[in-house]
């Protein structure tokens, strides 16, 4: 497997035991892996260190989006065709499993498709791969764009493997529920990069026998779920996502890259559905650009309560060993549930980089004809409107 370096890789002045999984570090929700540091462990080389080197910004890369490559819709392509493949929509608004499919067997159409499906669907879970090793997860999503370089988060103990996310925690340390709330749970993942990741991939190696679920909401509902005025007006803003916090000076994680700032739209189109979508999230949105404080702060905690209590656009994914969960990080949100100590939760995530958000004046540039999910499924199925409750 050939992996292109990062751009501009310097030895950072700051003192850190490299590529040493039992480095400091003050985070809630990781641990340090000093209870796996001196066992057998199949995973012993996937436990998360934290090397002394600096990436600098990461660079503007030009991507292509392979769901525009796609020849049939998802629900009725060539993997639907696949023998022994079984496909189950988990609800109606997000989500999608399949079993009986080996993601190492697919071809670059089938690639195509899948990235289509994520456009629609979201998160798409894909059962039972025992044989999809970090080599092959590594060359899979490379396949779809740019590899992402986290600036913080732990990498493998082993290997040269910078792209590679790992998400670990163990009996070590037990999140404390005084620390945050729920709500701030729910994020986009590193919302605040110039040009967020796109695909996301998410490899189970060790679960807990109950607990470690994840929540994936719609961004496509929580727009939905808007008044046409208040649409109209949210089109409109933009919005500061910072990743200060996150390699802020209360964790001892070195930083691998400048923390960064970036303004989004609040409303952004995904270039392969055309489908607008909320873009903000809790963990990382911080205030609306140019309205006042109270009125940042009243609609911001308006979309972000819209994401965590709107059940009817929700999946809750239970995980096993060995699965592999695939999200479009431009269209959900997604929260961990810690409710697993004191049991282990392993998982390795590598994510491919998208576009720079489209705003709805951006897409319009761009030739792509905005609208809501909703108002192209009502055209779907030949309907005007639909009627609601009172």
């Amino acid at each position: 497997m050939s992996v292109s370096e990062p751009e501009n890789i310097q030895k950072s002045p700051q003192k850190i035991n490299s590529h040493n999984p039992v480095d400091l570090y003050q985070d809630y929700f990781q641990s340090p892996s000093t209870g796996r540091a001196h066992e057998e462990y199949a995973y012993q080389g996937l436990l998360p260190a934290f090397p002394n080197v600096f990436y600098g910004p990461a660079p503007v890369v030009e991507v292509h989006d392979r769901g525009l490559e796609a020849k049939t819709r998802w629900n009725g392509g060539r993997l639907a065709q696949r023998a022994g493949v079984k496909i189950i929509e988990i609800t109606p608004a997000i989500g999608t499993e399949i079993i009986g499919l080996a993601l190492n067997t697919l071809t670059e159409e089938e690639k195509a498709e899948l990235a289509a499906m994520l456009a629609e669907r979201g998160i798409v879970v894909i059962r039972d791969q025992p044989s999809f090793d970090v080599t092959q997860q590594t060359e899979f999503v490379s396949y779809f764009g740019p590899l992402h370089l986290h600036a913080s988060s732990g990498v493998p103990a082993q290997g040269d493997l910078p792209h590679v996310h790992v998400v670990y925690k163990d009996s070590s340390k037990k999140a404390p529920p005084s620390a945050f709330s729920k709500l701030e749970l729910w994020h986009a993942d590193v919302s605040y990069e110039r040009q967020p990741p796109g695909l996301t991939t998410f490899k189970v190696l060790t679960n807990p026998p109950s607990g470690g679920d994840t929540l994936f909401a719609s961004a496509y509902a929580a727009y939905d779920n808007l008044s046409p005025a208040l649409r109209n007006y949210v089109e409109s803003l933009s919005a500061l996502h910072s990743g200060l916090a996150q390699g802020g000076k209360d964790h001892l994680r070195h930083q691998r890259r400048p923390p960064i700032e970036t303004v989004h739209p609040v409303v952004r189109v995904h270039p392969v559905t055309g489908w607008k979508c909320i873009f903000v999230d809790p963990a990382s949105t911080r205030y609306i650009v140019g309205v006042p404080k109270a009125e940042s702060d009243m609609i911001l905690k308006y979309l972000f309560e819209l994401v965590a209590t709107g059940t009817e656009s929700q999946a809750r994914i239970k995980w096993n060993v060995n699965d592999v969960g695939i999200w479009d990080n431009r269209c959900v949100l997604h929260a961990g549930s810690f409710d697993f100590w004191p049991h282990t939760r392993h998982a390795i995530r590598v994510m491919a980089v998208a576009e720079k958000p489209l705003s709805v004046e951006d897409a319009a540039a761009a030739g792509i004809n905005a609208d809501s999910r909703e108002a192209v499924e009502y055209k779907r199925r030949g309907w005007d409107r639909i009627e609601t409750a009172n």
